[in-house]
Formats: C-alpha cells, sequence, structure tokens
C-alpha cells in the first residue's frame, strides 16, 4: 500500500447524494484518535502491572498501545520483575484480575482530574461524515463500562437502531468495545462489529482509522477498504508509516475530505 499524507479539509458536502458510495462506514479508534486523554490510560496500565510484580518498561507498554486492555495487562505481568523485557511466569487469573481492577480505578481517578475531551475537530467530522451519507462508528481496547464513562463526559450519543443511523439526534452510529468481540486488536473482529451493528455488508466500503501500531493492523486484517493512521497519539510519522497503510493524516479532522475525494 502507498502511504500518503493529507491535509486537505474540502467539505464532503457535494457528494451526499452520490450512490453507491465508496467508503460507507467510518470505523474510528478512541483514546488518542478521536479523544484526547492526555495518555492516561498508558500511565494507569503501567502503574497497575507495576504495582502487581510486573517488570514492564515504558517500551513494553508502548508496544500494547490500542491492545483489549486485560490481554495486555496478562501480557505485561509475565513481564518479570527481575527480567524487564522478557517473559517469565504466566500470571494467574487472580492476578490478572486484580491488576485490571486497578487498571480501572487509576484510569477512573485520571478521567476525574482531567476529563477526557474530543479532538480539535472530530465531532465536526463525524457531523460532516454522517451529513455525507458516511456511518461513523468507534472501536476500543476498552471495556463497555469506561466506554460508556467517556461518551457520558463527551455527551456523544449513539444510534440505538436502523432507525438512527445518520440521523443528527445522535453522535454516532455504533461503538464496539474489545470486551463484546472474542479478540482485541489486532484482530479485525471490533471492525467487523460495528459492520455488523450499521448494516455495512462489504468491508471494502470501510475507512478504518487509528493512531497506533494496533489499530492499523486490524484494519488491515480486517481487509478495510482503506487503512489510516493519524498522528495525534504517541507516534509520529515515522513510526506508525512503518506499518502497512493507505493514508497518514494529521488528525480525524481531515477525514470529511478524504472521504469526500475517495466518494467523488
Amino acid at each position: 500500500m502507498t502511504s500518503t499524507t493529507s491535509t486537505s479539509t474540502t467539505s464532503p458536502a457535494t457528494t451526499a447524494a452520490r450512490r453507491p458510495l465508496v467508503i460507507e462506514l467510518v470505523a474510528l479508534d478512541i483514546a488518542g484518535t478521536t479523544v484526547e486523554e492526555g495518555g492516561a490510560v498508558y500511565e494507569a496500565l503501567h502503574a497497575a502491572v507495576l504495582e502487581h510484580g510486573s517488570g514492564a518498561t515504558s517500551s513494553d507498554i508502548q508496544h500494547w498501545m490500542g491492545a483489549e486492555k486485560r490481554a495486555a495487562i496478562t501480557a505485561l505481568l509475565a513481564i518479570g520483575a527481575d527480567t524487564p523485557s522478557a517473559p517469565d511466569d504466566a500470571p494467574d487469573d487472580a492476578t490478572v484480575d486484580a491488576a485490571f481492577a486497578r487498571f480501572t480505578a487509576l484510569l477512573q481517578e485520571a478521567y476525574l482530574l482531567n476529563p477526557p475531551t474530543p479532538i480539535p475537530g472530530a465531532p465536526e467530522a463525524f457531523a460532516a461524515l454522517r451529513a455525507a451519507g458516511v456511518k461513523v462508528a468507534l472501536t476500543t481496547g476498552f471495556t463497555r463500562e469506561v466506554t460508556q464513562g467517556i461518551l457520558d463526559v463527551l455527551g456523544w450519543t449513539v444510534a440505538a437502531g436502523a432507525e438512527q443511523w445518520l440521523s443528527p439526534e445522535v453522535t454516532l452510529d455504533a461503538v464496539t468495545c474489545a470486551d463484546e468481540v472474542p479478540l482485541g486488536r489486532p484482530a479485525p473482529y471490533m471492525i467487523h462489529r460495528d459492520m455488523e451493528r450499521t448494516g455495512v455488508l462489504d468491508v471494502a466500503r470501510v475507512l478504518a482509522a487509528g493512531d497506533t501500531v494496533l489499530d492499523l493492523r486490524a484494519g488491515v486484517n480486517a481487509r478495510a477498504g482503506a487503512v489510516v493512521g493519524v498522528l495525534t497519539g504517541k507516534l509520529g510519522a515515522a513510526d506508525l508509516g512503518r506499518e502497512r497503510h493507505d493514508f497518514l493524516l494529521d488528525s480525524v479532522a481531515e477525514l470529511p475530505g478524504l472521504v469526500a475525494r475517495l466518494n467523488a
């Protein structure tokens, strides 16, 4: 695939009446992609596993960016305190449960002190895409409980069913969390579940975007029609650009322009 950086903000309004659309669904990551949360998730993850005996380094944490958090904790706990960055014995279920509970508590505390905010231009991008007939859904490595808390803070609402798809009365057409599928990223299942929840039949008509390596790998594994990296997370263009992708954008705020060109 070819890497392309775009900064266009062209309105997609002129393509709204055209059918069939090349891109019918945009599936986006949450933390770092559509929501700014100051890296709290990774700080909470690191603190929780260190408290429960892990020797994980910052590089180890970065490797699990975008992953389902229980799976990440399990892997990180296997890195023994005496042998950093190398696998040790697999943690028992009780330790994983305790570390996961601690992670959730730390994250909630962080969000109370510094509530998540939308990535600049993200809500406007959602509205522009949906006005052009393109459904917008989110995927996340968070549980439904954590995700709903974030959505509530942001005031983002989700379609209750087909009757609200593309409706201006709601913010999003679907949200899928890692605890609702058999495997989280880099497995493609959250993207596929978003398709189920929005009535999209052809994965070639899906654009998948995110700010982590695992986001891009999930898009590739899903066989998405377009796989897009965004640079609002911790990774720059050099690191994210090493992964297979179709486009790199500075932000999801640029998606309406990109999708308008793809749907032209």
